[in-house]
């Protein structure tokens, strides 16, 4: 009788990192090559942020904003892209506005909401191998993950990428009010009482400043045994 075939190693890759280093784009080409599932921790905070502006919560009603966390149905559904779809809306496409990126801040610094984002977070990577961006992955989420990576790049090239990001979907930018916003973001997401941005003492760091998107995913799948 033949042997039964080796179960598959089920892996987890957190790459953390601030707005416009690279993440997005990267983590999901690493999921395709890898054939696992593509995670975008942020999309999540973005689409509980929109939640909370349509049901017109106050944004410092942390009680309010932590049962708007437990009932929240976000599912991100992998395709041609990734599709996130809030109680069953597809809002792919509304979560990336200048006016949800600029409020989810006050959704992402609540440790009440950050729990219920971190179960279902973890519930997704128990599940199946995955690459799971964002902020605390390596931090927070996922700190035995199998790899974990922090990637940077200098700010005028993260505000250049950010930009072209708007301007491909359609929004209106500028380049220094973009610039004005990542700077504002990082000190948020750095200076936050839970999961602020950090690197993992452990996370390969990457600068992405002067590669391209094909040389940091090379680099990055040369460390993935």
């Amino acid at each position: 009788m033949g042997s039964k075939p080796a179960k598959k190693k089920k892996i987890v890759i957190a790459i953390d990192g601030p707005a416009g280093s690279g993440k997005s784009t990267i983590s999901k080409i690493m999921a395709k090559r890898l054939k696992v599932l593509y995670v975008d921790t942020g999309a999540m905070y973005r689409a509980l942020t929109l939640k909370a502006m349509r049901e017109k919560l106050d944004l410092e009603d942390e009680p309010a904003l932590v049962r708007l966390a437990r009932f929240a149905k976000i599912d991100l559904v992998e395709g041609s892209s990734l599709k996130v779809f809030l109680d069953g809306e597809d809002v792919s496409d509304r979560i990336r506005t200048s006016e949800v990126t600029g409020k989810v801040k006050y959704i992402a610094r609540v440790s009440g909401v950050r729990k219920e984002m971190v179960r279902l977070q973890r519930a997704i990577g128990r599940k199946t191998s995955a690459v799971l961006e964002g902020r605390d992955i390596g931090t927070v989420v996922f700190p035995d993950a199998d790899y974990k990576f922090y990637l940077d790049a200098d700010l005028k090239e993260r505000a250049k990428r950010r930009h072209k990001e708007l301007i491909e979907m359609g929004h209106d930018s500028n380049v220094n009010s973009v610039k004005e916003d990542i700077m504002v973001r990082d000190e948020s997401d750095m200076q936050r009482d839970v999961g602020a941005l950090k690197q993992a003492k452990d996370a390969i760091f990457v600068d992405t400043t002067h590669l391209t998107i094909d040389e940091v995913v090379e680099k990055m799948m040369s460390y993935i045994k």
